[in-house]
């Protein structure tokens, strides 16, 4: 499920309760980024008929995720969207020393209404303005959320993000993006490749050039705090082949 990020922090005390026998005994706690839901949930099951205790999932956007860390969520690993938000944790010394690792990778589309009948070639200066109308570019809000931060800098290497920022509408996380796309209420989005091909509700418009953007990549780690017993071993099955042929089926890249 995919919590708003001021809740979080109270959901996470609620799955576990405030017993830390509780917590060293309970499943891995896993945050992970909004746009692992499909993907990481099967990973989970795949453990779990392994005859392992079944990883309790929290997704939100990887912005809301590393503050709750900050803050003392109690969880066992993080997954992020991008390195930056990692880099901040690491840096504040809250992961395990050496468990960090990248499992998967992912590209950035532009999306609209399974119906809409339009059609652009992304490339350098590319009408992406005009094909808005009167409407608005949905995407994850660039100040924070990795995937928005893709987002605006593949619109600048292109040359039209001036001509769009005016029209954008930020959103919290890639799924609250997607969502404004299914219903209509954007004609167009910025969402990650898997995430458009987890619904029959949009349709992919084009592809953003590898070279736009930072390369997608996600890495996961255990957190200094981590509890539970299975946290590291759950770690590693997310960097194993099993998990990698559960993310491609997903479309996610290869780390």
């Amino acid at each position: 499920m995919i919590y708003a990020p001021r809740t979080v922090f109270l959901v996470l005390l609620a799955l576990l309760g405030a017993d830390p026998a509780r917590a060293q005994s309970a499943a891995p706690v896993v945050l992970a980024a909004a746009s692992l839901q499909e993907a990481l949930s099967e990973a989970a099951d795949a453990w779990a008929r392994q005859r392992h205790p079944r990883p309790v999932l929290s997704f939100a956007g990887s912005s809301a995720l590393a503050r709750q860390i900050e803050a003392g969520a109690p969880a066992d690993l993080f997954i992020s969207a991008d390195e930056a938000w990692m880099d901040r944790l690491e840096q504040r010394s809250l992961l395990a020393p050496g468990s960090r690792r990248v499992i998967a990778g992912n590209r950035l589309v532009l999306i609209a209404p399974s119906d809409s009948p339009v059609k652009l070639r992304i490339a350098k200066g590319f009408p992406l303005a005009r094909a808005l109308g009167s409407g608005r570019l949905a995407m994850a809000d660039p100040a924070a959320v990795p995937a928005g931060r893709y987002a605006r800098a593949a619109l600048e290497a292109l040359g039209v993000w001036a001509a769009v920022e005016p029209r954008v509408v930020r959103s919290e996380n890639v799924r609250a993006t997607l969502a404004l796309v299914e219903r209509g209420e954007a004609p167009l989005g910025i969402v990650y490749a898997t995430d458009a091909a987890a619904s029959r509700k949009v349709r992919v418009v084009g592809v953003f050039p590898a070279s736009s953007h930072p390369p997608i990549r996600y890495p996961a780690a255990r957190l200094r705090t981590a509890k539970a017993k299975d946290a590291p071993a759950f770690l590693a099955f997310l960097g194993s082949r099993q998990a990698r042929v559960i993310f491609a089926r997903h479309g996610f890249s290869a780390p």
